[in-house]
Order: structure tokens, then C-alpha cells, then sequence
């Protein structure tokens, strides 16, 4: 596979590029310049680093599908001039961004990392050097034979590479603020990069990749919690541009034996909403059949989650909405795993 020993840095924003305020205290984004100015080791990279800007940089708060799209599109455009890239990006949205490329960007052949930091760039303590250095590192890394060693999306925190669709923030006072509960980690990076194959995807590296740019936003997220309120799930179930709904239930998909809640759930399945049940746990999958609490469920027409964490179960109904209008094929490929996302 043809190498051109460059990557792509892409800044969208987020703690890593950040400044204080001096009127307000508060920290804001700053000059894409300003996040390379801390970062002298960039002399030492071995592969050449260009470098794209958000313009103005956003708060990963403000992250959105439109984004998506954009960054999407930015990879699609410059695949074929660099060997990986690696997306600049606040932490709090991060695990949806990682979810959403992992589907959009199809037999995804290179790298695309995800970053960030705890702290900005420029205070003593940052934990930005390391996870910028490295991450491009590891969208430089390769076989003998070019292919690239981790062709997936990805986050990169703290020495661990994980699965983009599989991380989900777990802590927002440590440097370890991510984690893939359900599932191993890609890489571990100490003194040397311990890359563990047998946890990669293996894309088929003679196709193309192929890009989607579009997204269908009409999902609905609500949690289950004892004391829930009859009206309130039914006016949620009931709203007519919702066409799925991720719905976090206890333990191993377990729901209240309240017979208004299994009524509402199979008259909406009924409909066509797409229900899919994941759990409130961090690690873990949903089996529905392992109690009656959880049969019930099984029973209205509602589909497993199964390991899935909620980043990515919503993210990927986004992508299947935008593919397709009958309501049973997305649940067909709600089913299955299309990039390493479940465990089935």
C-alpha cells in the first residue's frame, strides 16, 4: 500500500486548544497557532504533520451531526494524501463523534484518531503533549507492507487506544477519561506500542473507502428509573417525528412490571418506532430472556442493545435512519454488528 508519511491534523476544538479569559476566568478556544507553539516535540515526529482548522474552533458541547458531515468530508477529500489523521476534540462529545465517523466512514482503510486533553496545551500539567504526540504516532503506524496497524476510528487517552464506537467517557477529573468497558483495548502505549491485532478490524484494503454524509437526527433517549410517569413516556413515544428511541433499562435489560409500560412500548413498535434497550451499567450486555422483568420487553418488540454503549446505539440509528425509510431493515442491521460496535 502506497504511503506518503503524512498526516492530517484536524483542530474542531475542545480543553487541548484553550486559553483563560483574563476579563472572565473562563477557559476559551484559541488559535490553532497558538495549540502548536506548546508543542515542540512536533520537530521530533518522524512523519510530516499538516494541519486543518474549525473556523471558529467549538466547544464539544456544540458538537453536532452537521459536523459530523463536515468532518466526514474533510477525510473523504484528502484520503488518499495521508496515512491516518487525527481529530482534535473536546472530551464531552468525543465518544459520540468516535461513534458517528465509525459508521459513516465505511471499510475504513486508515487511521482516524480522536484526542484531546483534561487540560489545555499550555499549563504545566497538560496531559495534551502526550495524547497529540501519540495519537499521530499511531496514525503513522504501519505494517511492513504499508497497510495501516489500526484502520479504525479511534480515541486515544491516557496510553490506551480504544475502539471509537466501544469508549465512553468515564471520569472528568482524571486523565483517564475514557474507557471501552464491554470491550479490549487496541493498543497500549508505554515506553513501546503494544499493539494487540487480534482486537483490530481487518478491512478489506483492496475496496474503497466509502464515505456517508448522511445523518437523521429523530432519535430519542430516555432512562428508566423507579417512579417513572406513565404521561410523560406516553406523550415521549407518541411525539410523531420520533423514529427510534434508546431506551436505558436496569441491569441486563430489566423494566418495571407496570402494564402501561409494556403498552406503550409495543403500540409504539407497533407503529414503527424503533426501540432498542441498553443498559444503565457501564459494562455489561442486555439479555432480555434471562428474566421475566426483562421478557416482557422481548415480548412488545423491542431489540437488544446488547453491549452497546448509548453513544454509539444512537449514533448508529442517525446513520441507518438516513439509509433507510422501512423502519424493519433498520432493525435488521440493529442486529448486527457493522464495525465492531456489538457483541453479538
Amino acid at each position: 500500500m502506497k504511503r506518503t508519511d503524512k498526516v492530517l491534523l484536524i483542530y474542531t476544538g475542545g480543553t487541548i486548544g484553550m486559553g483563560c479569559n483574563p476579563m472572565t476566568g473562563a477557559l476559551e478556544p484559541l488559535d490553532f497557532i497558538h495549540l502548536i507553539d506548546n508543542v515542540p516535540e512536533f520537530a521530533y515526529l518522524k512523519t510530516e504533520v499538516d494541519t486543518y482548522q474549525f473556523s471558529p474552533p467549538i466547544d464539544s458541547s456544540d458538537m453536532s451531526p452537521e459536523m459530523w458531515v463536515k468532518i466526514v468530508k474533510l477525510i473523504s477529500e484528502r484520503y488518499d494524501q495521508y496515512d491516518g489523521f487525527v481529530v482534535l476534540h473536546g472530551t464531552d462529545t468525543m465518544a459520540y463523534t468516535a461513534s458517528a465517523l465509525s459508521f459513516m466512514l465505511e471499510n475504513l482503510t486508515k487511521p482516524v484518531i480522536l484526542t484531546g486533553s483534561q487540560l489545555p496545551i499550555g499549563q504545566p500539567r497538560t496531559d495534551g503533549k502526550e495524547n497529540l504526540v501519540t495519537s499521530i504516532e499511531l496514525a503513522a503506524a504501519h505494517h511492513e507492507d504499508g497497510t495501516a496497524m489500526v484502520p479504525e476510528v479511534c480515541i486515544y487517552f491516557s496510553g490506551k487506544l480504544l475502539r471509537g464506537n466501544r469508549a465512553t467517557k468515564q471520569n472528568a477529573e482524571m486523565f483517564n477519561a475514557f474507557n471501552s468497558f464491554n470491550y479490549p483495548c487496541l493498543c497500549d502505549a508505554g515506553v513501546n506500542f503494544v499493539f494487540h491485532e487480534h482486537n483490530i478490524l481487518k478491512p478489506d484494503f483492496s475496496k474503497p473507502m466509502i464515505p456517508h454524509l448522511e445523518i437523521d437526527p429523530s432519535v430519542f433517549v430516555f432512562s428508566l428509573f423507579p417512579g417513572i410517569e406513565e404521561n410523560i413516556v406516553r406523550h415521549m413515544l407518541q411525539m410523531p417525528d420520533v423514529r427510534s428511541v434508546v431506551m436505558r433499562s436496569y441491569g441486563s435489560g430489566n423494566a418495571p412490571h407496570a402494564p402501561w409500560l409494556v403498552k406503550h412500548l409495543k403500540e409504539a413498535c407497533e407503529r414503527g418506532v424503533v426501540i432498542v434497550n441498553i443498559s444503565q451499567c457501564m459494562a455489561g450486555t442486555v439479555e432480555m430472556s434471562r428474566y421475566d422483568a426483562g421478557y416482557q420487553m422481548k415480548e412488545t418488540g423491542i431489540l437488544s442493545g446488547y453491549d452497546s454503549t448509548a453513544e454509539c446505539a444512537v449514533t448508529k440509528l442517525m446513520f441507518l435512519q438516513a439509509k433507510y425509510d422501512n423502519p424493519e431493515i433498520i432493525r435488521e442491521y440493529m442486529k448486527r454488528p457493522l464495525c465492531g460496535e456489538i457483541t453479538i
